[in-house]
């Protein structure tokens, strides 16, 4: 983006919801007066919030400074000891929290007596984390191997997660559908040892055969010399498995050991582990564009702060109250790390697990559970909450959502009529809405509305979080002025930091830390995301920058166009990419889903009412050159549109960079077929 250059901002949206008084009552922030006062007051004085918010946590040891920083390199609380596991699990099991629900757990299939259930006191939950860390242990896990984690989201998941911390060994997640190739990318470039895993996990109705996978990997990875010694399996489904053993494992004969086994006659009584505050707390695979994901490094005792302080405040979390809070993110991606275990059970606060898809056996799911377990916060994603417009209103209707006080978004920038149907169809338009900006790379919320003081507007995450310094800048680090679009970058460091790539410094700096540069020269974190800040300072999240499409001079953000078509009432989902054109340079490319019982018909008529409509929200300069009709779009599986792959498909190119976390390979082929238009 040449200096001077701005992504123009055409969708304006004038709708404003201040928070509900019964929220705003008894919120820890209860005014944007109040925001401004200890938001200024975390700018000023960085070091001074996160140390009071630090000292809400347990320490081994204190911290001899705060924040030590040489960019792009930071050391938060330099000295500190800790363990992430002891704060979520020891001392509320040593306290009044023992024996309340610290998981509550459902699985898909639901039997002739309901779905299975399960309670997790924190009691059960110091136990088994315990038992499984004594596991761990007695197969040669040492402070700071990294061991993989590729399981069903099912409560062994989470206390797998707990036990590596507890241990002081870090963890790699792997979400429960990657394939083969991909279990085995990241175990090589992570070099674990050990694999926890289950014969396999349900996903609507079907068997997802994890430890199926897990061997193929196995022998993927011993093609290429990297061995596996030990297999940990779940016994979760009952499908049959294969069993595998390795006489040169340190272990005995065996290779592969069911979990149930091993967890039988280990101790229960081992303390957690003092670690450094910059001790190497997991890596977390994200996919890249070249082909490579990259492996980013979160450490322990900033994230522990920042996801604790983030989670309390962005939701108004409160134990005492009884809170149940449920993230339906899986723990294969961040959002599952942060806010389904480490953010929820930081506060004590009871954290909700689901097994299975939304709409398994029907599409009511989600709301039964709500029902069921009396959820009180409820976090979820864009692309999911069009899913539910598309599946029709009377799903929720069906189920008690009284329970509900705060709802939230996670994962892409939601449209405008996405949050609106979210508001009134599950909020009942008593719930204030936390639209929430971050990364896997940031570990916590950066930009969000707190549900007891910001007044928001759909479509903007709105105001950034406490300790955040978030600006709208140009290439040369110049701040632009409201309503231009522009770079978001983040200007000082926080807490929740990425501290690097896994065995990849250059491409941490490269990706991260080098295309924008303060006056001072000092390296600014580019989130790689374009966006706007609007006269009251609200940030709107415009799409990727590598997204932005340049139509005859103009730069425009694909977000926009897309809260365009999806303001139609026909279409349920729209994702927009750039393609090429003789005459304006670029051309908009439009892939189109439609709601289910809209009444209409994907034909040529429809295009031009749609070509129309966009005209009509926005401008000509943002009319659609080509519209498609697709049934479903390609996603990561934590529910994100792949635009580069749809990109690739507008331009007609066959190869499509990294797909291991691309959800459903089929729809690449029907998107190929599509009908032009």
């Amino acid at each position: 983006m040449a200096d001077g250059e701005s992504i123009e901002s055409l969708l304006h949206e004038g709708r404003l919801f201040p928070p509900p008084d019964a929220v705003r009552a008894g919120a820890e922030v209860r005014s944007l007066d109040q925001w401004r006062e200890v938001h200024a007051r975390s700018l000023a004085d960085p070091e001074g919030y996160w140390a009071e918010e630090a000292g809400r946590l347990e320490w081994f040891r204190t911290w001899d400074r705060v924040l030590e920083w040489a960019p792009p390199d930071a050391r938060w609380f330099a000295g500190a000891t800790t363990n992430l596991c002891h704060n979520c699990v020891d001392r509320h099991a040593a306290g009044p929290r023992a024996d309340a629900a610290a998981i509550l757990w459902e699985g898909e299939p639901i039997g002739p007596d309901g779905p299975e259930v399960r309670r997790v006191s924190f009691a059960d939950l110091r136990r088994e984390t315990a038992r499984l860390g004594a596991v761990l242990k007695s197969l040669g896990v040492r402070k700071g191997d990294i061991v993989t984690i590729y399981m069903p989201m099912v409560p062994e998941l989470a206390i797998a997660m707990l036990a590596c911390a507890r241990i002081g060994a870090a963890h790699s997640v792997i979400f429960g559908g990657f394939s083969a190739s991909a279990i085995a990318d990241r175990v090589a470039d992570a070099g674990s040892r050990v694999i926890l895993t289950a014969d396999g996990g349900w996903r609507r109705g079907k068997i997802v055969p994890l430890k199926e996978n897990v061997d193929a990997a196995c022998v993927t990875l011993a093609g290429a010399g990297v061995r596996v010694e030990h297999v940990v399996v779940l016994e979760r489904c009952g499908n049959p498995v294969a069993w595998h053993h390795a006489p040169e494992a340190s272990h005995g004969d065996k290779r592969d050991h069911w979990w149930h086994d091993l967890m039988r006659a280990a101790p229960d009584d081992g303390a957690c582990e003092p670690m450094d505050s910059e001790a190497l707390l997991f890596v977390l695979y994200t996919s890249g564009s070249t082909g490579k994901p990259k492996g980013i490094l979160h450490t322990t005792g900033g994230y522990m702060t920042h996801v604790a302080t983030t989670a309390r405040v962005v939701f108004d979390l409160d134990a005492a109250r009884g809170d149940v809070f449920w993230c339906t993110a899986d723990c294969g991606w961040v959002t599952g790390h942060s806010y389904v275990v480490y953010g929820a059970l930081c506060n004590g606060v009871t954290t909700v697990m689901y097994e299975g898809a939304p709409d398994a056996p029907t599409p009511g799911r989600f709301w039964e559970i709500v029902e069921r377990h009396g959820v009180t916060q409820f976090y979820t994603a864009p692309t999911a909450i069009r899913a539910f417009m598309k599946w029709g209103e009377e799903h929720p209707r069906k189920s008690d959502l009284r329970s509900l006080r705060v709802l939230g978004t996670v994962g892409e920038p939601i449209n405008p009529e996405a949050w609106m149907w979210y508001h009134r169809a599950i909020g009942a338009e008593r719930c204030p809405i936390v639209d929430t900006w971050w990364q896997t790379e940031t570990g916590g919320h950066m930009i969000t509305p707190l549900p007891g003081a910001t007044p928001t507007k759909p479509g903007s995450c709105t105001l950034p979080f406490f300790g955040v310094d978030a600006a709208i800048v140009n290439e040369q680090g110049r701040e632009m002025p409201a309503n231009q679009g522009g770079l978001l970058a983040i200007r000082r460091p926080w807490p929740g930091m990425l501290r690097g790539v896994l065995n990849d410094r250059e491409r941490f700096v490269q990706t991260y830390w080098s295309r924008i540069k303060g006056p001072d020269g000092e390296p600014y974190y580019f989130a790689g995301d374009g966006a706007r800040r609007d006269e009251d300072g609200y940030f709107w999240i415009m799409g990727r920058v590598d997204d932005v499409i340049n139509v005859s001079g103009h730069r425009l953000g694909t977000m926009e166009v897309e809260s365009a078509l999806v303001s139609h009432p026909a279409v349920a989902e729209a994702a927009v990419v750039s393609m090429p054109h003789e005459i304006k340079g670029a051309g908009i490319a439009a892939f189109v889903t439609l709601r289910e019982g809209a009444g209409v018909s994907a034909d040529e008529a429809l295009r031009e009412t749609l070509r129309s409509h966009v005209v009509k929200e926005i401008g000509a300069i943002a009319r659609p050159d080509v519209v498609r009709f697709t049934k479903s779009l390609p996603k990561t599986r934590s529910g994100k549109i792949m635009r580069r792959l749809l990109r690739a498909i507008a331009e007609g190119r066959e190869h499509v960079g990294d797909t291991t976390t691309l959800e459903d390979y089929a729809v690449l082929a029907k998107l190929r077929e599509s009908d032009e238009g």
